[in-house]
């Protein structure tokens, strides 16, 4: 398991005035956890007085629905959060509203000398940071490298600029890491500048903020540090299989660790201090999944526009089809393909697929429907319980074969022989789409294959009580093939 927490230099700052006697104001954000934390620990030991605080901003939340499990998930994480910090000596101020005005309200009226926060790479972010920055007037805007390993330019070609594909970046990353190490951020230690409001700091509930109740419960989902602790337990004990297990839906072999690490209640320098730690091919095949996260935000922070456009700009001359039909048919797993539908009802059930099942998706959206790839990544980003922009953005560009380090434009993920080779049996198809559950392992894959009289037997009428296949794959592949090569002259 993990390590304990190491001692890490002092980071630099950006004046040398003496802070011991003043106060900071941390503010948490996607970093929901009261140790290896290097905001609260740069302010502990900076400052006497150290308060801390969350904010639900209001400009994300009224985008949302109602019920979204996300809102849910981090009220759980603020739970522990709380009490961690109560247990140290400290608390925490929740406050619900526009952080560009809620922060710089909280820190005049706590008398902070500094706000310290952990670096988001998002470009809206970046945006609200500066905003916030501007609005504390004389007080310091404090940001540290926390989310990731490294960040901006600390892995970089040796021309100086950015890396766009994969395999080179994480051999510079591997020999980045040699050199510096994983430390942990300590907290505990230098709990005693903690400091308590002089107002009470009660958590709101869901409903208070304008949000239902989920089914996180009915889910099983661990929230917060102890359940982010919990699942890296019970993957421990599996890590050795890893490589050999990550890619079959039906089987227990990844993390789940996604969530928590994208609201930060596991630290990612636990997470990469023990799989190097580890000599087995399991453990490096987890770590270069790890690497992967910190490429795709280096790719966010260095190529901002990926957000709206294709990272490489001559994809933008593709010409996608437009049908509602066949989004909403995608969305609701309705394609007739078992394998796509079992992906698709699961993210709609549980806010969640498996990382394997999202490049089948992607794919059979992008180049067997012909649709936008930004289609669904807005899916995604609805309905995925981690929805990271980085991630999902840069995972959607790589099998669009539009961004860096991507896929060919001319290969093509075929559903049929996914579904054959990573659920071979059907049992991810059959909890999913339980209408399959009686066909024959010979047609799961494929049902509308089976002659009427062997869909009789198994009670299921394909274009009833299952649709037909949305589109001939053979023939979207030939479609897409002329969509790319059209679009910017490419030969096969």
């Amino acid at each position: 398991m993990p390590k304990p927490d190491q001692s890490m230099p002092e980071p630099r700052t950006t004046t040398s005035t003496d802070r011991s006697a003043s106060a900071a104001l941390v503010w948490f954000r996607r970093d929901l956890r009261g140790h290896d934390h290097a905001a609260l620990h740069h302010a502990l030991t900076h400052y006497r007085r150290v308060y801390c605080a969350f904010v639900f901003d209001t400009t994300i939340l009224d985008l949302l629905p109602r019920c979204d499990r996300r809102v849910d998930f981090i009220l759980r994480a603020l739970q522990e959060l709380k009490a961690a910090l109560c247990d140290m000596g400290g608390d925490l101020i929740v406050c619900h509203g526009d952080p560009v005005r809620e922060v710089p309200r909280l820190a005049a009226g706590l008398g902070v000398s500094a706000v310290c926060v952990n670096r988001d790479y998002e470009p809206a972010a970046i945006a609200r940071d500066a905003a916030v920055r501007q609005g504390l007037g004389g007080v310091e805007f404090l940001d540290f490298k926390d989310q990731v390993i490294f960040d901006r330019d600390e892995v970089m070609t040796q021309g100086g600029t950015p890396y766009s594909v994969f395999t080179p970046y994480k051999n510079a990353w591997l020999g980045r890491l040699a050199l510096t190490g994983t430390h942990a951020w300590p907290v505990r230690e230098h709990a005693a500048h903690l400091a308590k409001p002089h107002v009470a700091c009660e958590l709101p509930t869901l409903r208070q903020i304008g949000f239902e109740e989920t089914d996180l419960d009915a889910l099983g989902i661990p929230t917060g540090m102890s359940g982010a602790w919990r699942m890296l337990r019970s993957f421990v004990e599996r890590l050795d299989d890893y490589a050999d297990t990550r890619d079959f839906p039906a089987i227990n072999g990844t993390s789940c660790l996604s969530p928590h690490l994208r609201f930060g209640t596991v630290s990612i320098r636990e997470l990469v201090t023990y799989a190097q730690a580890q000599a087995g091919r399991g453990a490096q095949t987890w770590l270069a999944e790890l690497i992967w996260r910190d490429f795709y935000h280096a790719i966010l922070w260095h190529h901002p526009d990926v957000v709206t456009r294709c990272f490489k700009p001559k994809y933008e001359a593709l010409r996608w089809d437009i049908s509602e039909e066949s989004l909403a048919a995608w969305q609701l797993g309705r394609t007739g393909y078992p394998l796509v539908d079992a992906a698709m009802r699961q993210l709609s059930l549980t806010g969640f697929m498996h990382n394997r099942l999202r490049m089948v998706v992607a794919s059979f959206l992008a180049k067997d429907l012909g649709l936008d790839w930004r289609k669904g990544e807005a899916w995604f980003a609805e309905r995925l319980l981690d929805y990271d922009l980085a991630a999902n953005n840069g995972g959607w560009q790589w099998v669009a074969s539009t961004g860096c380090d991507a896929q060919p434009w001319f290969r093509i993920l075929n559903p049929i022989t996914q579904s054959e080779k990573f659920d071979p049996q059907g049992q991810f198809i059959r909890r999913f789409v339980p209408e399959l559950a009686a066909v024959p392992q010979k047609f799961i894959h494929a049902p509308w294959k089976m002659s009427a009289a062997e869909q009789a037997a198994c009670g299921v009428e394909i274009g009833r009580h299952y649709p037909r296949p949305l589109i001939d794959h053979g023939l979207a592949r030939q479609r897409t093939l002329v969509r790319y090569r059209s679009a910017f002259g490419a030969r096969a």
